[in-house]
């Protein structure tokens, strides 16, 4: 595809307005690190969900989709959707907690919760591991897909792609901190949204495929639409749907999904006016996130079923497609070489604003790990405010430089890092959940689970015989009849779910031992914590009662009133019916089923208007 002058100008305007709002922001920006990586702590509710929603569209969500319904069907959309439970429960149980903390970034957490050598041991350690480390083989791998996607639709070479994408988002995060990335970030996700809608109407009405009506008709996608998988089949249903539901989303830390909110999503709540406005945020980000995106992508990939069946037939219209790049996402681009001028123009910039709204979060929000938990905290700790912000946007240039570079040189098949990136947070979960209710946790809790947990998945990924391990559990996992015939890649995604249970499992075990062998925090310590962020619940009775004793109370505050946990329990799985239902009612509609997506969208309303009822008797500011 080559872009017309029509098109340039579309995306040459598109640069000039991001480069303008983050410059517009840079006048704040530098007045302090609070100002450069929390927008002043003043960020309205609605700026800020579609800020979450906007930084977790990358460049490769849509690709990623597009795989999924390839490869399996709408159904295996199951794998992300899971992940909707976590986004309820740090919706009304923890996005308060995590704005009274009054924390810049949330490892501050670590040294509020916990005390000591073991509590600064984790702040430095995960500061240095997920703000440069782990970030940039995140950062590495959204710009591997950009550069996938350059060569595929304009035949750009990856030094191109990388450069030409670096420059703009470098510019407008290092000189407007995270206030210019959440402006831009509204921008990017209005033109990211309207070009992913462009791509499916595009997509349904070509020729090959027809219109709606003869797409979802087609023998070709009668075994691809169904919204859940076929539950004849333990094999499919087990690991697409049980698992996810009942283990994955409270089990596995992974970015934009952790259990009780941290990372990017965390910094935003952290950058909210108030509770409210940190709760606001987060529920309008998980109804863009699961409800409203997901259906342009998917009408694309089956529309994409039919124009090219298989991958010999994406091969065949595009011979210059490298082997390397020829998977089933890459039918994601490969529809986009269906647009005309103009609409053409409008799709890139929408791609190129995916991909910036991404880069721009993670770096700022590993820049705010540099600074403030490493730089701050263990190097500078009386550093001025400009020096602060200084360090911020050298560190948001060398992590661009250096993600750059990974995905130049290193990446060439991310899907084995992901996997020990996946493993390694298995297990982990229920500690960010329990930590803030239960008062027993204590940092080396954490400090057994990380290194179990890491050990486990390199073992796993690199250490264990796949078929060996389908063969010692066929008897108790369903597998497909045929596994001894697959090949490497697709016997490593089946057996995929095992080893997430064997990691679940042995590094639960190791952090439950790591915690009763080790000493609680101090009374100092829990007392402080508990006055700060007000949890509440019989997991700190103990800690309360004990301060009463001693003339200390550390409940003044929310002394004589009920514990809110069952109304927030209430209101999430409230939540999680009106979301899903809006998600399947859009389905619906999709499918031509009117009657069936009215009644799904009635009880949307219906949960809608009990939430916001129920939303006022939670006490937040």
């Amino acid at each position: 595809m080559e872009l017309g002058n029509i098109d340039w100008t579309i995306v040459i305007i598109f640069f000039i307005i991001v480069l303008s709002l983050g410059w517009i922001a840079s006048r704040t920006a530098g007045k302090s690190s609070l100002d450069f990586f929390l927008g002043g702590r003043g960020m309205p509710w609605w700026l800020l969900g579609i800020s979450m929603v906007a930084c977790t569209f990358s460049a490769d969500t849509p690709n990623l989709v597009t795989g999924m319904v390839r490869e399996n069907g709408v159904a295996k959309n199951w794998a992300w959707w899971a992940f909707l439970i976590t986004g309820m429960v740090t919706v009304f149980i923890y996005a308060k907690l995590w704005r009274r903390l009054n924390v810049i970034t949330d490892l501050g957490f670590y040294e509020k919760r916990y005390s000591g050598k073991a509590a600064s041991f984790l702040r430095g350690f995960r500061s240095v591991y997920l703000g440069f480390f782990f970030n940039i083989l995140i950062m590495g791998t959204v710009t591997l897909a950009a550069i996938k996607i350059g060569a595929v639709m304009l035949g750009l070479k990856p030094w191109v792609t990388v450069v030409g994408a670096s420059i703009v988002v470098v510019l407008y995060s290092s000189l407007g901190g995270l206030k210019g990335v959440i402006w831009a970030d509204f921008f990017q996700y209005g033109i990211a949204m309207f070009g992913a809608v462009l791509a499916a109407v595009v997509a349904v009405n070509q020729p090959e495929v027809g219109g709606l009506t003869n797409m979802l008709s087609h023998p070709a996608l009668q075994e691809k639409l169904s919204f859940v998988p076929d539950f004849s089949d333990p094999s499919i249903y087990i690991p697409l749907l049980i698992i996810p539901i009942a283990v994955q989303w409270w089990a596995v830390w992974y970015p934009g999904a952790e259990p009780g909110g941290g990372g990017y999503i965390a910094q935003r709540m952290l950058a909210a006016k108030d509770e409210k406005n940190a709760i606001g945020a987060t529920l309008l980000f998980n109804f863009a996130h699961y409800a409203l995106r997901p259906w342009p992508w998917i009408i694309v990939a089956l529309a994409s079923i039919i124009i090219y069946p298989d991958l010999a037939s994406i091969k065949a219209e595009f011979p210059e497609i490298a082997d390397q790049y020829l998977k089933d996402d890459v039918a994601y681009p490969v529809m986009l070489s269906k647009l005309t001028p103009g609409w053409l123009g409008l799709v890139v910039a929408s791609i190129i604003a995916a991909y910036m709204s991404t880069i721009g979060t993670h770096l700022n929000w590993g820049s705010s790990y540099i600074v403030n938990d490493f730089y701050k905290r263990f190097v500078r700790p009386d550093a001025p405010e400009k020096e602060l912000v200084l360090m911020g946007r050298i560190s948001t240039v060398l992590l661009m430089v250096l993600a750059g570079l990974v995905a130049l040189v290193f990446l060439e098949d991310a899907t084995q890092a992901f996997n020990i990136l996946l493993l390694s947070g298995a297990g982990s979960g229920l500690i960010y959940l329990l930590r803030w209710f239960w008062w027993r946790i204590n940092a080396w809790t954490e400090i057994v689970a990380m290194v179990a947990a890491t050990t486990l998945a390199v073992i796993l990924v690199f250490f264990t015989n796949d078929l060996h391990l389908a063969e010692t559990f066929e008897h108790v996992y369903p597998l497909p009849a045929d596994y001894h015939e697959m090949g490497a890649k697709a016997l490593s995604g089946t057996v995929f779910p095992i080893k997430l249970l064997i990691a679940l499992i042995g590094t639960t075990i190791s952090w439950i031992l790591g915690m009763i062998l080790t000493r609680p925090e101090t009374t100092e310590t829990l007392r402080s914590f508990y006055r700060l962020a007000r949890p509440g619940g019989p997991g700190w009775k103990r800690v309360v009662e004990n301060a009463r004793q001693d003339g200390d109370p550390v409940d003044e505050q929310d002394k004589g009133l009920a514990w809110e946990m069952p109304v927030q329990i209430l209101m999430v799985f409230v939540g999680i019916i009106i979301i899903y239902s809006s998600l399947f009612s859009i389905g619906s509609f999709v499918y031509q089923k009117p009657g069936q997506g009215a009644i799904l969208a009635i009880i949307a309303i219906a949960g809608t208007a009990f939430l916001f009822k129920s939303f006022n008797k939670l006490r937040a500011n």
